[in-house]
């Protein structure tokens, strides 16, 4: 999501003819209406801002620290548009394929867009791809460990269960126990690692500032999923380790 959002950060303008006569201003004014209503229809744009002449005159004396009007006797700078684009159309082929289409747009001369920004967006692409696949990586190890941990606490206690099997009592009441307590794993595993997302968390937001802000939901079922992958896992493989011995002869646990 945070990816995303610095994504959304890139901007896109797109330029209205400078000039022309003081008479069409009307129609000109008109004509740049349409065009930014039909910039916001687009389906890769976030949102868009429209910059006036005087609005692009009073930038350009901002960032050039020039308060007199000398070398501003009239606003030369041409109105435009900053189009920030969703998240999804930010590599440079969809890129380049949205400034074909607004250089269409009728009134916009010229588009552009940074390009040394472009690359580093390219570029987020690329690492978020290696961190996908490195979570994928760590969840499979978290699932092995998490599984061999039960399956040798279970293998410790197969004569426990055994002897519990041959003096009558039903895998139901030889499972429950044994669930119970990866319940109570599950959950302080999940716990844990809730504490330890939320602590960087806490710090991301909090010591760099950033102004991404997540929605609530999000959170919400983050909290969910984590809890549920948790008790998942360890009841699952409590289950599998315990019903292997409750199958098997008495024979069979000397060899397991």
């Amino acid at each position: 999501k945070y990816s995303d959002y610095l994504k959304e950060q890139l901007v896109v303008n797109a330029y209205f003819e400078e000039n022309y006569d003081i008479k069409d201003s009307a129609k000109i004014a008109k004509q740049e209406a349409v065009a930014v209503e039909l910039i916001n229809k687009m389906e890769a744009v976030k949102r868009t801002k429209y910059i006036t002449k005087k609005m692009a005159t009073a930038e350009a004396k901002k960032s050039l620290g020039i308060d007199t009007e000398a070398l501003f006797e009239e606003d030369i700078y041409p109105a435009s548009v900053e189009v920030s684009l969703k998240a999804g159309y930010t590599d440079s082929i969809k890129t380049a394929n949205v400034l074909k289409e607004l250089k269409a747009i009728p009134g916009i001369k010229e588009v552009k867009n940074d390009t040394d920004s472009q690359k580093i967006y390219d570029n987020l692409n690329k690492i978020l791809k290696w961190i996908l696949g490195f979570c994928l990586l760590f969840l499979v190890l978290a699932i092995v460990l998490i599984n061999n941990s039960i399956r040798l606490k279970v293998f410790s206690k197969r004569f426990i269960i055994k002897t519990m099997q041959l003096v009558g009592a039903k895998r139901r009441f030889i499972l429950t126990p044994f669930i119970k307590e990866a319940l109570i794993l599950g959950l302080l595993g999940a716990v844990i690692g809730l504490s330890a997302l939320f602590g960087v968390w806490y710090y991301f937001t909090t010591a760099i500032k950033t102004p991404f802000v997540q929605d609530t939901n999000q959170y919400i079922w983050l909290v969910i999923s984590i809890f549920g992958v948790g008790l998942f896992i360890t009841v699952l493989s409590t289950i599998i380790a315990t019903w292997r011995f409750l199958k098997s002869n008495v024979d069979d646990l000397y060899y397991s």
